[in-house]
């Protein structure tokens, strides 16, 4: 008899669904996150929010600052206030290189999703520019366009 499939419902990603419609996304990498318990927990269910979140390079350290987990519906006092600020687990390096992009000015550090990977919460952090309002319609226009030249080529096959 072969092993069961764990269930697909899983909640496998939280994605930050206004980054690519602010920004311009420059740079992406890969970073651990610093969670209590009861933060795992309701991530794992998908109580996680990365809309408003950015991190900041403080004392030599990136620190993501806004993003919201809802407390655990099953933990008792010790539970987690909902937006504290989280430790990034990156290399000095990538922290250095990261100072010195935000530091070159108009550049901001962006979650993009939250996910697992083998077990353990991994963050896609990016390196972004933010868009002017003209460069958002011209986006949408863009986005228009494709959308009516793929209509008109599903009409003619």
């Amino acid at each position: 008899m072969c092993a069961q499939k764990k269930s697909s419902g899983r909640y496998k990603e939280i994605r930050n669904s206004k980054v690519f419609r602010d920004y311009f996304v420059e740079d992406r990498l890969e970073a651990g996150i610093v969670l209590t318990g009861t933060e795992l927990k309701s991530i794992r269910s998908g109580r996680a929010q990365l809309t408003d979140a950015f991190a900041k390079v403080e004392k030599g350290e990136v620190i993501l600052r806004n993003m919201h987990i809802d407390e655990y519906t099953f933990g008792n006092i010790h539970n987690h206030p909902p937006k504290r600020p989280r430790k990034l687990l990156l290399h000095r390096k990538e922290i250095n290189r990261l100072e010195m992009e935000v530091s070159q000015g108009g550049k901001a550090l962006i979650p993009v999703r939250l996910y697992f990977k083998e077990g353990l919460v991994k963050l896609e952090l990016a390196v972004c520019m933010g868009k002017k309002l003209y460069d958002k319609r011209e986006t949408l226009k863009k986005k228009a366009q494709m959308q009516d030249i793929e209509r008109e080529m599903r009409r003619r096959r």
